[in-house]
């Protein structure tokens, strides 16, 4: 068994897998289930600051992005790819595939967006539906700042899809507050819990856009508006996943229980990111690094694949590499949810360590020995 220091899926907690093992039920008959689900949906919602409706979808989280793009997407709607990142650009397939025209806003792969840039860029092309963006982009680590992109867009009557996967219950998330229009997570992030669960928060702009559609949308199971008027009706539009959301809800309920979830993340990210700058290594971003995964360049003498084999092999640990642009170049480890611990930061960067020397790798300092030190330093060593 390893231990899964990987940028999701995260390590899960004990008593949330026992969550899943509770007797199994029908989910389209059990009433006291349908009112589980909605308190559930409500939990998402209150965690993430707002009374906008949220949705469990019964897929990974991926399931989210592409529901809200096939709910939203008519032929011939022109959609604002915000693409400073893989899984950034990544949304113009969809916007594609249900017929919508995706126009690519290109940035520094390597920097967070700049809003004042996309700013001048919005002064002079309109004619939007919709602007797609990732918040935190997990093959890179970068995390563009909602916060402030969401209300730009909205003062140009832009409808916004953020995906927050791999950042939401890591970095802060204000729904209202950062006005995203459709909102998207998933379990095996921060959450903590197991693959298999997407969950969308939808604002009343993105409602009435889907409702007021001229088109059927093109799908079933990639679609909002199916669950439509599920809790008045006491009925899903198909069975729901018990024992996944079941394991959600205990992690979510974790959650709600860590006020100092946020800093703890903080902590751990940027002792980790420090910790291998004064070793000698390269982190792969020069701005908007995220608190939840931390990527840095392998020396172009030694295989990526060759240290995370040892890793996993010699150590027992998991980490990641990346792919599309950065594929063979960086390795990433996870430090979001559980896996944002101390000891397991320790752990995962002393067999580093111990690997990256294996290689000739000349490091400047003790990787956990530093660790430990700057999250001493910083205060936070009760984390």
């Amino acid at each position: 068994m390893y231990k899964m220091m990987t940028p999701g899926p995260t390590q899960v907690l004990e008593h949330v897998r026992m969550a899943g093992s509770r007797a199994c039920i029908n989910p389209d008959l059990d009433t006291e289930f349908i009112e589980f689900y909605k308190e559930t949906c409500e939990l998402i919602s209150s965690l993430l600051h707002t009374k906008n409706e949220t949705l469990i979808l019964g897929g990974e989280g991926i399931l989210g992005l592409e529901a809200c793009c096939a709910s939203l997407t008519e032929p011939g709607d022109r959609v604002l790819v915000l693409d400073n990142g893989v899984y950034g650009k990544g949304f113009a397939d969809f916007v594609s595939m249900y017929g919508g025209v995706p126009d690519l806003y290109h940035a520094d792969y390597q920097k967070e967006l700049d809003a004042g840039d996309l700013a001048q860029y919005l002064a002079c092309h309109s004619g939007y539906k919709y602007a797609t963006l990732v918040h935190c982009d997990t093959p890179s680590g970068m995390l563009n700042n909602i916060g402030r992109i969401c209300p730009l867009l909205k003062q140009h009557g832009i409808l916004t899809v953020v995906d927050s996967v791999s950042a939401m219950f890591g970095e802060y998330v204000n729904a209202d507050e950062f006005q995203a229009d459709l909102l998207c997570g998933g379990s095996q992030k921060a959450v903590s819990a197991p693959p298999g669960l997407a969950f969308v928060v939808m604002s009343p702009d993105a409602k009435a856009a889907i409702r007021n559609r001229k088109s059927p949308i093109a799908s079933f199971y990639a679609s909002l508006s199916i669950f439509e008027h599920y809790y008045e009706n006491k009925w899903f539009p198909y069975t729901m996943p018990a024992s996944d959301i079941y394991m959600l809800r205990a992690a979510l309920d974790d959650i709600a229980a860590d006020p100092g979830i946020f800093s703890r993340h903080a902590a751990i990210g940027n002792a980790t990111r420090k910790t291998l700058q004064d070793a000698g290594l390269n982190l792969y971003l020069k701005s908007g690094f995220s608190n939840t995964v931390t990527v840095f360049c392998v020396p172009e003498d030694i295989s990526v694949n060759d240290v995370l084999e040892q890793m996993k092999e010699k150590h027992r640990i998991l980490l990641a590499g990346s792919f599309d642009v950065l594929s063979g170049r960086v390795i990433r480890i996870g430090h979001m949810g559980v896996n944002a611990a101390i000891s397991h930061m320790v752990e995962t960067l002393g067999a580093l360590d111990d690997v990256l020397r294996g290689f000739g790798v000349p490091l400047q300092v003790r990787l956990d020995e530093h660790f430990l030190h700057l999250v001493h330093a910083s205060g936070e060593a009760r984390l």
